[in-house]
């Protein structure tokens, strides 16, 4: 089970600490919160440990705990795979490097629009995911169709709430039709969304491919992020 990063409960004196960071000149007010979050981040000290690229990371654990879709011998696709986080997870659970000789050896495609330094287990490309032949390129690299696609995208931010959303959940959407093209039958979606009011298209348009369709804020996402994650599971090629 994925081990939730959480609060000293040694009993041994130890204090918790949060560290403070005063406002330097020429630094906002904004960069300022967003660092003293980063530095009291249980989620960013684990992944330091644990060796992860970044706290996302926890989300594709928890989710993956709860819905088992990181299977030995799956084929998985990972669009916009930067820094990697998603797929170091991904690697042991389909067993990839093939160290569990009893299991199914997993196939792991990450794709972004920059460069990702490699992960022992994956094969990654520069990819623009939207492209015409995208879908018939990845499914060259991959050997053929695709168990799990899952994205952890999220479009640049404009500072304007609404205008995220319905960025993101037009990037979603283009990652669904990119997975219908690209999934096997009985194959598993997993995508960040943005809490909004946009999204019952993108519900809609799910569950008329897939036979459940689940929407999850897992514990490592931020109480005060609007994100959340849409797992769909069960594609129906038909």
């Amino acid at each position: 089970m994925a081990k939730t990063p959480g609060k000293n409960t040694s009993g041994r004196g130890q204090r918790d600490l949060t560290v403070k960071v005063k406002s330097a000149r020429g630094r906002r007010g904004g960069s300022t919160r967003w660092l003293q979050r980063q530095l009291n981040d249980p989620y960013v000290t684990a992944a330091k440990r644990d060796g992860y690229r970044g706290r996302a990371a926890y989300k594709i654990l928890e989710l993956n705990e709860k819905y088992q879709f990181l299977v030995p011998g799956a084929r998985v696709v990972d669009l916009g795979c930067a820094p990697g986080g998603w797929i170091q997870v991904a690697v042991p659970r389909v067993n990839a490097l093939g160290t569990r000789t009893s299991k199914k050896v997993g196939t792991i495609l990450g794709v972004d629009l920059q460069e990702v330094e490699p992960i022992a287990g994956a094969t990654i490309h520069q990819l623009d995911f939207m492209d015409d032949a995208a879908d018939k390129q990845v499914m060259d690299w991959l050997g053929g169709q695709a168990d799990v696609v899952m994205s952890d995208m999220a479009a640049a931010s404009s500072g304007h709430k609404q205008t995220d959303h319905l960025r993101i959940i037009a990037l979603c959407e283009a990652a669904a039709y990119f997975a219908f093209d690209v999934l096997a039958d009985g194959g598993t979606f997993v995508a960040k969304v943005l809490a909004g009011g946009a999204e019952g298209d993108l519900q809609k348009l799910l569950k008329q491919k897939f036979a459940k369709v689940a929407n999850v804020k897992p514990p490592s996402s931020r109480s005060d992020s609007s994100e959340k994650f849409v797992v769909a599971t069960g594609f129906n090629t038909k």
